[in-house]
């Protein structure tokens, strides 16, 4: 496919398919969001769109919200179009971050044009202090739109962008619809903060995709449901049980909230977490203990529903080990502190199949050799998705045995896709090992079976046994390290310790354990229960763990084969260096998003496995094929029949369904804002009407003002939304490098912001009484402005341990950690500082507006000279931000010396490596020793 730039010169695109090719069209046509299915191409179709317009030469497009990754991606794609079009003017991509660009190259790179990926803090603050005129912007280019909410940087850009430069072009992109379905009117609200009156919808159903990807030619699927073993399905019935009763409790506890998508099938869902604490969040001080251990309960289970299908018999048991071990309590102790659902018959079956998974019968006597059938032996059940994928293996080899050429353009690549990373080394592992015999080495047993060793069957014994053995020496090594943590605890709980009684059960159960036992099985096979019924970590006795380490003693062939791995010098590899045959090659990779389109157009595999189902992938191998006429695949589609796994998927697709059904009846009945221009920007009269101030003096008249109002920001509060929503109230935003304060709203007002977060930090390492120090001296009208988050509870009980108290602070020890009487002490200390609380940025704002209403409009040059000592200049892009960040949480470093600091010394590194005598002309005396003793003493702890 061509098109054409600017100058009406054809531009070679790579988007074979109708649908693509008419997406692209549009955006050219017109500024619009894009919202289009998982998997059909999203990066590939915005880097077509870049691509014609860097082409056409002298144009400055930015390129916001994409991660290092896409910026890779799009990077490498932008310059193969360049290579393959022959585009004379194209440039590709621009990186910019704090890294490698100061204030002097940005401003030469935004002169000359191109195509830039910039940061959103560096972004905003270009734009704002006119180091990027947005009237020179030719067009913007937003990622993950569903990302840009209000309050978001991205929307601030989009606004500064649009209220000075009407005639450049907007584009957003988003392949995640499910956003967009949630709250009143969503999609309305994400057009009103992109700036846009146009949306695309293309889902996989649309009928131009589905035609696309419905072709004379298709991928030839194979879909292979797996039967799961029974322990295996007793496991994921038992954990199902588990959390049914804990969602149950918890719509019980919780009657007065929102609970529609609590259900156990919504607990199948990757957001499920996020969108139950989003609920619980705003009255997260009033729900009980209770309540907030089955949120963390509920984190664990859908944790093993997952780690169940993927993880081995021995690793998922390891796993299950270290959950019990979290939530046991110290040995000895008589608190109930378990969760609720170890104390249900379902957790039982849960620790007890596992473990019987890996090995099961019964201790020998005394004095008796392990010779019987009922001896303590490892079981080793296998994954049954393993056996089937070397039945997929063996097939493809003797496809590949009878039709050795080639009859197309792909390669005879074998790409086997999975979940993660540690799964890749499951599967690698496997493979390898699947044919290894577990004898003595000798001929004998080599050929038990017709002479030839490949016809043994493949097993994954080999490989189990190594994970058995790894698991025994990590258990008792766990063992230790948990009576450890325990012994420290109960030190630093009660401050003494009964080493006597301690040793008196060390090895034993303490007294209000009890052994249970169930199934038939051994007493070293199955978990224990307390008295008061929950299950707790089962400890096997000595002779048992010995008898089990001798079944699985490392035979010849494993120690010989490791030996082997091990002592390999490697001095002949050039004699052995050559490179792959794509016939042999098997490549294991993990989904990785869009990432996964450079794995199949670099491999261009002639047989993919998808181990586990994912949708986005699906979509990416229709697109693949379809796009690629003269390549032939075969698809090998491997799920667990009737588990989690399947429902997991199908919950997917059903769900993306419902979002694209909700999105396209909104478009029908999307009303349009009549306030707002073609671009979204609001009327000039009505932006007029905003500067009217309301000041009445003595007559009571209206004085409109010239100018908006304005604020001095310090630069590094554009971490945060408030900045935002103070430009969207009509305000003059001024970042500077502040010394003093962080929002100066008048040459008497200056205003220290602080999250709950910051101000927790602050207060430990003393920096709040020091800022608080420093607004005195300088203003006259200084206040603390604590500020919380806008969907979380407005107070401080979740963060601070209200036992303690002033009147007791000095018989209480850990009363001075309480965040109250801190903030008290902090009053006692400036009486005359006002402290401004506010539930959210929202609130934030409209205080601030009230604030400024008497007020005169601050002066930004004096505002940054408040603080430095005589003489001094402040270059606020000079130097890193983090770095400075770090040296003022060290002690003695205050706002009066930090800038001799940054000024006369090097680097970070220097400061930590000074002396005294050093630090003295810079910092004084007393600071010095403070900061030579903060660094000395984090070295000799470390």
């Amino acid at each position: 496919m061509s098109s054409t730039n600017g100058d009406q010169q054809p531009v070679k695109l790579s988007l074979p398919l109708k649908y693509q090719q008419e997406l692209f069209q549009e955006l050219r046509e017109k500024d619009e969001l894009v919202v289009i299915a998982r998997g059909l191409g999203l990066l590939r179709l915005v880097t077509n769109i870049l691509h014609s317009y860097d082409a056409a030469g002298n144009n400055l497009i930015l390129l916001v919200g994409a991660d290092d990754r896409e910026n890779g991606w799009i990077g490498e794609a932008l310059a193969e179009h360049a290579a393959i079009s022959m585009a004379p003017r194209a440039r590709g991509l621009s990186v910019v971050n704090t890294d490698v660009m100061s204030v002097g190259t940005r401003e030469k790179m935004y002169a000359q044009g191109g195509i830039f990926s910039i940061t959103s803090r560096i972004l905003v603050v270009d734009l704002l202090t006119s180091l990027l005129n947005p009237e020179t912007i030719t067009g913007v280019v937003a990622l993950h739109a569903d990302k840009i909410v209000a309050t978001s940087l991205e929307a601030f850009i989009l606004r500064i962008y649009r209220q000075k430069n009407k005639a450049g072009f907007l584009k957003a992109f988003s392949d995640s619809p499910e956003p967009f379905t949630t709250g009143f009117a969503p999609l309305t609200t994400m057009m009103r903060n992109l700036f846009l009156r146009n949306v695309s919808l293309w889902p996989r159903f649309q009928v131009v995709v589905a035609q696309s990807l419905e072709g004379k030619k298709k991928a030839e699927v194979i879909e292979l449901e797996v039967p799961m073993s029974e322990s295996m399905r007793d496991i994921q019935n038992a954990i199902m049980v588990c959390v049914e009763a804990s969602i149950r409790d918890l719509r019980k506890s919780n009657s007065g909230l929102e609970m529609e998508d609590w259900s156990s099938e919504n607990a199948l869902h990757k957001q499920f977490d996020v969108v139950m604490r989003r609920q619980l969040d705003p009255v997260w001080h009033r729900v009980s203990w209770k309540t907030k251990q089955i949120v963390n309960d509920l984190t664990v289970l859908r944790g093993m529903l997952h780690t169940l299908l993927t993880y081995d018999a021995v690793s998922f048991n390891r796993h299950l080990d270290t959950i019990l071990a979290a939530h046991s309590p110290p040995p000895g102790s008589t608190r109930q502190t378990q969760p609720p659902w170890l104390f249900l018959d379902a957790a039982h079956t849960i620790f007890d199949t596992a473990k019987r998974r890996v090995y099961t019968g019964k201790a020998p006597a005394n004095g008796t050799r392990p010779d019987n059938i009922d001896a303590l032996r490892p079981v080793l059940e296998e994954q049954p998705k393993w056996a089937v994928l070397a039945e997929v293996m063996e097939e493809i080899d003797r496809d590949l045995y009878f039709n050795p050429v080639i009859r197309d353009d792909s390669n005879g690549t074998i790409l086997i896709m999975c979940t993660d990373t540690a799964q890749c080394r499951q599967l690698r592992e496997y493979l390898q090992n699947m044919h290894d015999l577990l004898g003595d080495g000798s001929e004998d047993e080599k050929n038990e079976k017709d002479g030839k060793p490949e016809d043994k069957e493949p097993s994954a014994e080999f490989m189990l046994r190594r994970k058995l053995r790894e698991y025994l020496d990590w258990k008792d090594q766990f063992k230790l390290i948990s009576a450890t943590l325990f012994a420290a605890n109960q030190n630093n709980g009660s401050g003494t310790t009964n080493q006597r009684g301690a040793d008196k059960y060390r090895g034993k159960p303490p007294p209000n354990k009890r052994r249970r036992v169930r199934g038939g099985g051994g007493a070293g096979s199955v978990p224990t229960r307390a008295t008061n019924g929950s299950i707790l970590a089962s400890e096997d006795k000595p002779r048992e763990v010995a008898t089990l380490i001798s079944e699985i003693q490392p035979t010849e062939t494993e120690t010989a084969q490791k030996e082997e791995i091990i002592a390999d010098p490697l001095e002949d590899m050039e004699d052995y260096y050559q490179l792959y045959d794509t016939q042999d090659l098997v490549v294991i990779h993990a989904f990785d998003g869009d990432m996964d389109e450079h794995i199949l157009e670099e491999v261009k595999p002639r047989y993919i496995i998808m181990y586990e189902p994912d949708t986005a992938f699906v979509r990416r191998i229709e697109v693949y094929r379809s796009s690629h006429n003269d390549r032939n695949v075969r698809v090998y589609f491997l799920y667990y029949g009737g588990s989690v796994e399947e429902q997991r998927y199908l919950s997917s697709v059903r769900r993306e369904k419902d979002a694209f059904t909700r999105l396209i009846k909104e478009k029908s009945q999307m009303a349009i804002t009549l306030t707002t221009d073609a671009h979204g920007i609001e009327d000039p009269q009505e932006a007029f009407l905003r500067t009217i101030n309301t000041r009445i003096a003595g007559g009571g008249r209206l004085a409109a003002t010239a100018q908006p109002p304005r604020v001095v920001v310090d630069v590094r509060e554009f971490r945060s939304s408030l900045p935002s929503l103070l430009h969207g109230r009509s305000m003059v935003i001024v970042p500077c490098m502040l010394t003093v304060g962080d929002y100066i709203l008048s040459p008497n007002i200056c205003i220290e912001r602080k999250s709950i977060k910051d101000l927790i930090s602050s207060f430990k390492d003393g920096r709040l009484y020091n800022q608080a120090e420093t607004m005195f001296q300088h203003y006259k009208s200084p206040m603390l402005l604590i500020e919380f988050d806008l969907h979380k509870s407005f107070t401080l009980e979740p963060f601070a341990d209200l036992s303690g108290s002033l009147a007791s602070t000095s018989s209480t020890p850990n009363a001075s950690s309480d965040l109250q009487s801190k903030l008290v002490l902090l009053t006692l200390a400036f009486p005359k500082l006002r402290i401004i609380w506010s539930s959210s940025p929202f609130q934030t704002a409209e205080i601030f507006e009230s604030l400024k209403a008497q007020e005169m409009e601050p002066d930004p040059i004096a505002a940054v000279r408040v603080g430095l000592q005589g003489g001094q200049m402040a270059d606020e892009q000079a130097f890193n931000r983090e770095p400075q960040d770090m040296l003022r949480v060290i002690p003695g470093v205050t706002g009066k010396n930090i800038n001799n600091l940054v000024h006369r010394v090097g680097s970070l590194k220097d400061v930590a490596n000074a002396s005294v005598e050093e630090l003295e002309p810079l910092i004084g005396k007393e600071a010095g020793r403070q900061v030579q003793r903060f660094f000395c003493k984090s070295v000799l702890d470390g």
